[in-house]
This record gives C-alpha cells, structure tokens and sequence, in this order.
C-alpha cells in the first residue's frame, strides 16, 4: 500500500521572528486600557517578550486592581489601535531573511503556518505591513493567543490539530520554546528578537539560527530532520 507523505507544518511566531520587535512594544497594550476607562494610568507594566496578547491584557488590568471582567474590552481597544495604526501607514520591518524563507518553505511543500500571541487579525495587520504576502500562510492552521493567558494554551490546540504531522515552532524567545516543550512540539529558535544565540542556546532548540538568512540552511535541514508528531 502507497504511503502518504507527511505534511510539514512550519509554524511560526510573528513579533522577533517573522517582523522586528516594534520601538516600544507594551505601549498599545497600555492605550488600550487608558480608553478602555476613558482616562490617562501610570504605565505599571514593561513589555513581556513572547507573552499573549490575552496574557499581557491579563497584567495591565490586574497591575491596576482592575477587575478581569474588563479583559474583553481592552482586547476590543487593542484591535481598533491596531487598525488606526495600519490606516495611518505605521509598518514593520522583516527580520532578515524572513520573506526568502517563508518562499522557500512554500515552494517544498511545506504548510507556513502561524502560532503567536497575536489575534488573527493583528497578525495579519503586522505581516501585511512587513511586505508579507499573506496569502503564503495557511490561515486554518494557525493558532492565535488573543484569547490564551498563556501560550501552552496556544501550543496544546495547535499539537491536538497536527497529531500525526510533521511540525515544529520557529520562535525567537525562550516562552515559545517552553510552550513547545509543554505539549512536545519542537522547537527552531531565531536570534532575530530580544534573545541572543547564548540565551536562546538555553532552551530545548532542535536548532539555534543567527537570523533565516546566514543560517537558512541549517533551519530548513533541522525542520526536514523532524520525526511526526506523536
């Protein structure tokens, strides 16, 4: 009987990874909430690399004693900020080597699919922004944290969906790379974020790129080199 071949599902992060960091990343987060209320706060919160949009929400409202229930409205806000944003023609910059790789991927075969912090529609904000064509990834299997606190909640759905394939996490913080481990799907670290090749070497990485252009090979080899999913 003919095997099937196994589909590989490349599974990427956004923020560090797929587009640079933005200047100051945690400030949205905190305009939300200020509208959310309809007045200015002190800013009790710094910036949490490789956290959900739901998680961060989580900290900016808890940091005030504001009560969860106001989660969902400030979830709401950072949607439109994000909106304003892009209208306004605010963009994001690639990481090296990113929209060569992500091509690359697509002409093996491979599915280009998404696991972020992000909501679907911030994701796509961000990406659009960054000269990415969108319609490269596959949007079905792809698994957004704008309703996880933590990102193992993000991990766990997309593990339960891709059981039997081939798929891996490409990440640029240690959080992505415990989230991988927390449901046993392996990780590919990017040194293009806030980590560096020492700290990112830390974590369980199958393998630990510089950025996806002077180590684009040894991402594709480690990712062709992965057993399926149990």
């Amino acid at each position: 009987m003919e095997h099937q071949p196994v589909t590989t599902t490349v599974l990427w992060d956004i923020d560090g990874t797929l587009v640079r960091n933005a200047a100051s990343p945690g400030n949205l987060y905190h305009l939300a909430l200020e509208r959310a209320l309809g007045r200015d706060l002190p800013q009790l919160v710094g910036h949490q690399h490789g956290r959900t949009d739901a998680g961060i929400i989580v900290e900016h409202v808890r940091a005030h004693r504001l009560d969860d229930g106001l989660v969902p409205t400030v979830s709401g806000h950072l949607r439109d900020l994000s909106e304003e944003r892009h209208r306004s023609g605010d963009r994001r910059t690639p990481a090296p080597g990113a929209l060569a790789l992500v091509r690359r991927f697509a002409d093996l075969g491979w599915r280009n699919g998404l696991l972020t912090g992000n909501s679907a529609y911030r994701a796509r904000v961000k990406l659009l922004g960054a000269g990415f064509d969108v319609d490269v990834f596959d949007w079905e299997h792809s698994y957004f944290g704008d309703t996880e606190v933590e990102r193992a909640g993000v991990t766990a759905v997309a593990a339960a969906a891709l059981s039997g394939s081939r798929a891996v996490i490409v990440g640029d913080t240690p959080r992505d790379g415990e989230a991988a481990d927390a449901v046993g799907i392996p990780f590919v670290a990017v040194a293009t974020g806030a980590y560096d090749v020492a700290a990112l070497r830390a974590t369980s990485a199958v393998a630990v790129a510089r950025d996806c252009v002077q180590d684009a090979r040894l991402i594709e080899e480690a990712i062709a080199g992965l057993a399926p999913l149990g």
